[in-house]
Formats: structure tokens, C-alpha cells, sequence
């Protein structure tokens, strides 16, 4: 196929809005070795299933972009430079070559350069026509990206068998933590009518191997699983599925009682059982390839099997038994914590489901945040990882930045969602680590998954801001493979969305990578967790505590006062610690040997305590909230360079929203460090700038009506 791409034009390149992620086949100025437009590209590609004519269509729409050519379609090797793109079992070039597939599964690839009648040419190849589309994804990001398209040997299949989106999204439209616009299913315009827009998210989850997508809140409306929304489910579920994509849908436990008119929702009652027997035969009659449900329950609020004097696992047996006869699964989430239980409200997710391992049925997966409390910019990970070796637990990640800044800071999440995954649980020994658990190596399971928490919605550019794009990328390309590299993502991601060239690239990656760190010194720093605003979860308000319950508010996090500051979750306090396996344990109880950025997640220290930097506790704490700011003012210096390489409405966006970012850095820590005054009356180290406004200021601020919430 080519040696040269055809060449940009002189100037600045042409304004966009986003739309196009990061699958924007634009003709690139150089080409990876291997490419040679001097002759035709030819494709040899079936066109049997709707997955096969996506995969040759897509290879079509890229390679079109890419080379300024469409590819000839053919039906053999007839000349340099094909491509042939198949099955053995659909194609007979395919099987012709002979290739070696059964380590591949059902969605794995191989993409390897091949010679067919004396002409070199290059074969992507899968058991199944889903393995097909998404080599021919990753064929095309290897283009994209610059890397060589000769001497191509490449394998690879998903680590985990679901990996899934969780929309928070209403049927009314609104979006619970949404920060782009408002729901992208239009409810009242299904089944007769289908946005374009719903292919466009297919296949752009498609293309890093998102296969499940759970249309709706956890918090959830039943009026969904009435037959009216089915319908509605089941003409999404036909546009997904010729992408690889199965629907779920979030379940409302109390279902029975508001919209079956029992007067019980009691999993072990025989008739509530009966009730959801029936319900998923009548799903899988308007969708035969359902997924399965998503539950939350006895959490917030939520109806559940408590309600009853059941367990958790009374209550997803009883929908597991009703989805099994259908090849369905259950999501249950492990969010819990309850108002009567106030030890230590990040123990109870493990006090409450640690007992059950082992009682739930096959079809079950224990959906677990990656920490013990909530998505918050740094936390340890969730003890339950590696502590339940009988149960599947499912990853939940956060997409939609609920506590990181919403959609106009810019904090790429790779490098958080890594830290949890290579952390060590121990549980079997050195090496047992998250990524393990999750991917079944550890403890043998085959139904694995991960979720993540969906941050689109119907802005133009689907995520609210260019950048926030980079998440939902970065999740699916974990999920895939959860041992990824969140750099080596994250270089991809800018070298397709925005230009593979290093000049371009090496500096937006730079930027990537310090952004997580930078979100934590000026919002959280040294382990300090839950100081964000009541209920919008907007701004800084470690102040707070006027929520009736205590573990809403922040003051219960970081128990500051003029002494000191900190959660002692040591054996000598909470002792959430030993929640942990010995070794981790250990080290997190020991003071001595706790990594500085847990340091008040699990000791509370006093203000003067010395550091192993050689500050003091409360100097540190200023020197990081300072440094956070100023890694946002060194970001918007660095897009500031790049003004002229990156389109102009792209560009301004992006330049608009780090000027936000670096106020409400500054605001963050200007209102913390004020707070933090109020009670040691310390000064501040030499050289730090006081707050810009008094204590007062800040707390006299107020959001109604800020998004998401």
C-alpha cells in the first residue's frame, strides 16, 4: 500500500468542533513505512454480516482519509498493497493463509503482512467478524499514529470480557454527573426515530473495544422495564449491534411493587421471584442479545434486599436466577454505606460484602469502585480488590470528572485509573496486583468486567471538552488491557485527535501526564479527601458541615482542627488498615513507611510534624496546593506554544477552559489554605502568597446551579 500520504496544505489546519474524536482520518503529511500511494490500495474484505460491511466500511472511510484514496474493493489479490480482511470460516483468502487463530477467541485479531500470489500485502484477521472490526481499528490507529505498516506480526484479544459504559443518564433527559449536555437518548423520539448520533457512539466505542453499554441512572426509574422503553431499548440495541455493543439496563429493586402492582419487592418472596422471571423473558423476547442488569441498591436511598432482612446476595441471586436461562448477567454495585454505621464510612463496602464471598451465583459480577470511598482525585484502592477471591469484582472507573473539575479542567485519568490497577493487593502474595483481580488471573475467573462511568452527552464534541475526550479513550483501551501504559495511551490519543507529529504530540502528553497530579495538590494533597462543595460537588468547602448527616460532610474527612489534621484509620483508630492483606496493611499503619500521598487518608498528624521532605506538615501542605497551581499555569504555557499547529476552534476551546482551570486552582487553594488558617493560625512558608479574599469570602459562595446534580 503506500510510501507517501498526500500533503497538508500550508497554515494553520481547518477549524473542528470535535465531533470526529478521535477518528478523524485526516491525510497525514508522512507515512508509515509500507504505504505507497503511487498504487491503488485494494481491499478484499466480505461483506457477509453487518459487522464485516463495518469493518471493510471503516477500513474504506480510513484509508480514504488517510491516503486521498478510496481503496479498490475486490474479491482477490490481484495486485501490491491489499488488504485482506476476513475470517477463515467467511473469506477464502483468509483460509488460504493458513494463519494460526485459536489463541485469538471470539473479539481477538491478528494483523500480519503476508504474500499472496507474489504480491506483499497485509491480512487482518479474526475468529469472528467483531475480532475483524476491531483489528481493522487497530490497523488504522497504527496509520494514524505513524508506526510502520511493514513487517507486521500482531496479536491481541481483550483481557476482559466486559467492558462497559455506565450512563447515569435519566429519562427525562437530564444527566446525573453529566457535564456536556444532556442525555443523548431521546427517549420520546424512539423507536421511530434514530439520531445518526447513536451509530457515531457505537462506533466510536467499537474502535478501543467498549462492548456493553448500560443505557440508564443506577439510580433508577422502572418506568424503563415497562414495554413501552423495551421497544425503545431494542431500536438502540439494533444500531449497536452490528458494533459488538450489548445493552444493559439498570433495575430498580422495588420494580415488582411500582410497576407490577405486588406489594412486595422481598427477593426470596415466591411471586416477586415469578414477577422478574417473567420480566426477563419479555425482554429477550424484544431483545434476544440483552446483557443483563446493572443494580444499585440499599445505597442513597435505593430500594434493596435489606429493606427486607435479605442480603446482597439474596437479592442478586434472585435476578441472576431470572437472566441465567438467557446467558444474562448482573452488575451489582458495591457502593454502599449506611447513616447507621458511622465507624468509618470507607470500612463499609467491605464489612458488608467480605461476609458473601462465595454466595452469589455464576452469573454475578460485584461491581466495585476503584476506592473505598468515591471516585475522589486520589484514594487507596478498594480492600475488597483481592479480598473476595471466590466472586468476580468488576472495576468501576469514573469518566465524568464529578470531583476532578467537570468537563473544563483538564485532567487526564489514565494515570489514576494505572496507579489503582498496578497497586499490589497482596492477597495471594507479592504481584497480586488490581489489574489481576480484575482481568480473573488471580483467582481464575472467566466472567470478568470493567465499567466506567460515561461522561457524554449532546455537546458537539460529545465530552464537553476536547480533552475530556482522552478519558473515554483511555478507558476503553484499559479495559481492553488493563496492564496499558497510561502514557503510551495517551500518545496515541493525541497523535489521532490532533496531529501524529512529536512537536505536536510530545508536549500535549506532557500535559496529560501532569495533569492528575497537578488536580490533586490544589484539591486534595497528601491524602486529604471529600473537601469539594454539598451536593453540586463544585468548588472547595472543607469548612462544611452542615448536612445531617455526618459522612456527608467534609469536616468528617479531614477532622482538622487546631491540633492537626488527618483520618486515622491506623489500628489505633478506625482500623481500616487491617481491611487490607497483611503486608499492605502493614505499611499503611506504619506512619514511617505510609506513602506521602495517603499520609492523611490514614494518620491524623499535628500541623508541625516533620516531613520526610524536612517541612513541616503544614508548609508541605502549602508547597503542594502552590504547585498544583502552578502546574495548570505551566499547562496553558505549553498550549499557549501551540497556537498555529492545532486548529483554531479546537484551540480557543481548550485555551478558554485552562484559563478556568487555573482561577479555580487558585480559588481552591486560596480557600483551603484560608480555612486551614482559621484553625491552626499558623503563618505561611516564605515566599507563598497569602489567600486572595478572607475565609468568609469563600463560604459565602454559592452554585444552585451548577451541573450534574
Amino acid at each position: 500500500m503506500a510510501v507517501l500520504f498526500a500533503c497538508l496544505g500550508a497554515g494553520r489546519a481547518h477549524a473542528e468542533d470535535g465531533h470526529d474524536l478521535w477518528l478523524r482520518y485526516h491525510a497525514l503529511a508522512t507515512a508509515p513505512a509500507g504505504i505507497d500511494t503511487r498504487q491503488a490500495v485494494q481491499l478484499v474484505a466480505g461483506q457477509g454480516s453487518p459487522t464485516a460491511k463495518a469493518a471493510s466500511g471503516e477500513l474504506v472511510r480510513g484509508l480514504g482519509g488517510l491516503l486521498g484514496k478510496t481503496p479498490e474493493l475486490s474479491g482477490a489479490v490481484s495486485r501490491d498493497g491489499a488488504l485482506i480482511v476476513g475470517t477463515p470460516a467467511s473469506s477464502p483468502v483468509v483460509a488460504g493463509l493458513h494463519l494460526d487463530t485459536r489463541e485469538l477467541g471470539r473479539e481477538g485479531y491478528l494483523i500480519k503482512s503476508v504474500v499472496v500470489n507474489g504480491h506483499p500485502a497485509t491480512a487482518i484477521v479474526g475468529n469472528d467478524d467483531i475480532g475483524v472490526l476491531y483489528g481493522s481499528f487497530r490497523f488504522l490507529r497504527l496509520l494514524q499514529t505513524g508506526h510502520p505498516a511493514t513487517s507486521l506480526d500482531l496479536r491481541d484479544r481483550p483481557q476482559v470480557k466486559l467492558r462497559v459504559l455506565d450512563h447515569w443518564d435519566n429519562l427525562d433527559g437530564s444527566v446525573e454527573r453529566g457535564y456536556a449536555g444532556a442525555s443523548i437518548w431521546d427517549w420520546w423520539k424512539l423507536p421511530g426515530y434514530l439520531d445518526p448520533r447513536y451509530a457515531d457512539y457505537a462506533r466510536a466505542n467499537a474502535s478501543v473495544g467498549i462492548n456493553g453499554t448500560v443505557l440508564n441512572n443506577v439510580n433508577a426509574d422502572p418506568l424503563v422495564l415497562t414495554p413501552a422503553y423495551l421497544k425503545k431499548v431494542a431500536a438502540l440495541a439494533g444500531v449497536f449491534r452490528p458494533w459488538g455493543i450489548r445493552v444493559y439496563l439498570s433495575a430498580r429493586f422495588s420494580a415488582p411493587i411500582e410497576i407490577g402492582g405486588l406489594k412486595t419487592a422481598d427477593p426470596l418472596d415466591p411471586a416477586v421471584r415469578q414477577w422478574w422471571r417473567d420480566k426477563a423473558d419479555e425482554i429477550y423476547r424484544v431483545i434476544p442479545d440483552f446483557g443483563g442488569f446493572l443494580v444499585k441498591a440499599n445505597s442513597e436511598g435505593q430500594p434493596g434486599p435489606q429493606d427486607y432482612h435479605r442480603t446482597h446476595a439474596d437479592g442478586a441471586n434472585m435476578l441472576a436466577d431470572a437472566l441465567a436461562p438467557h446467558g444474562g448477567i448482573v452488575m451489582w454495585r458495591a457502593f454502599v454505606y449506611s447513616e447507621h454505621d458511622l465507624d468509618d464510612r470507607t470500612k463499609q463496602a467491605y464489612n458488608e460484602f467480605k461476609p458473601l464471598d462465595g454466595t452469589f451465583r455464576d452469573n454475578v459480577l460485584l461491581q466495585v469502585k476503584n476506592g473505598p470511598l468515591d471516585f475522589q482525585p486520589r484514594e487507596p484502592f478498594s480492600p475488597l480488590f483481592g479480598a473476595m477471591p471466590k466472586t468476580p469484582l468488576m472495576m468501576e472507573f469514573q469518566i465524568t470528572k464529578e470531583y476532578l473539575g467537570f468537563a473544563t479542567h483538564l485532567v487526564y485519568l489514565g494515570p489514576l485509573w494505572e496507579e489503582v490497577l498496578r497497586a499490589d493487593t497482596y492477597a495471594k502474595g507479592k504481584g497480586s496486583t488490581v489489574a489481576k483481580v480484575v482481568d480473573g488471573q488471580l483467582d481464575g475467573h472467566t466472567l470478568t468486567g470493567m465499567a466506567g462511568v460515561a461522561n457524554i452527552g449532546t455537546d458537539r464534541d460529545w465530552s464537553g471538552s476536547v480533552f475530556d475526550q482522552a478519558n473515554w479513550y483511555a478507558f476503553g483501551r484499559l479495559a481492553w488491557d488493563p496492564t496499558q501504559s497510561a502514557r503510551a495511551v495517551a500518545d496515541d490519543w493525541a497523535r489521532m485527535t490532533f496531529a501524529p507529529d512529536d512537536a505536536v504530540a510530545k508536549p500535549i502528553v506532557g500535559m496529560m501526564m501532569a495533569s492528575r497530579e497537578a488536580a490533586v495538590d490544589y484539591m486534595t494533597p497528601l491524602g486529604l479527601a471529600h473537601l469539594m462543595g454539598a451536593g453540586h460537588h463544585y468548588g472547595p468547602a472543607p469548612w462544611d458541615d452542615s448536612l445531617p448527616r455526618a459522612d456527608w460532610n467534609p469536616v468528617y474527612y479531614h477532622r482538622a482542627d487546631k491540633n492537626g489534621i488527618g483520618f486515622d484509620r491506623t489500628r489505633k483508630g478506625s482500623d481500616a488498615v487491617d481491611q487490607y492483606a497483611p503486608p499492605v496493611a502493614a505499611e499503611f499503619n506504619d506512619l514511617k513507611s505510609t506513602p506521602d500521598a495517603y499520609l492523611l487518608w490514614f494518620h491524623h498528624l499535628p500541623w508541625d510534624y516533620r516531613m520526610r521532605s524536612g517541612h513541616t506538615l503544614w508548609d508541605e501542605l502549602v508547597m503542594h496546593y502552590s504547585h498544583g497551581v502552578d502546574e495548570v499555569k505551566q499547562m496553558r504555557a505549553t498550549w499557549k506554544s501551540l497556537d498555529g499547529r492545532i486548529d483554531a476552534q479546537r484551540y480557543a476551546q481548550t485555551a478558554a477552559f485552562l484559563a478556568i482551570q487555573q482561577n479555580e486552582a487558585q480559588w481552591w487553594r486560596d480557600a483551603s489554605i484560608a480555612y486551614w488558617q482559621s484553625l491552626n493560625h499558623l503563618p505561611l512558608p516564605a515566599g507563598y502568597a497569602p489567600p486572595a479574599h478572607t475565609l468568609d469570602y469563600y463560604k459565602s459562595l454559592s452554585f444552585p446551579y451548577a451541573p450534574g446534580h
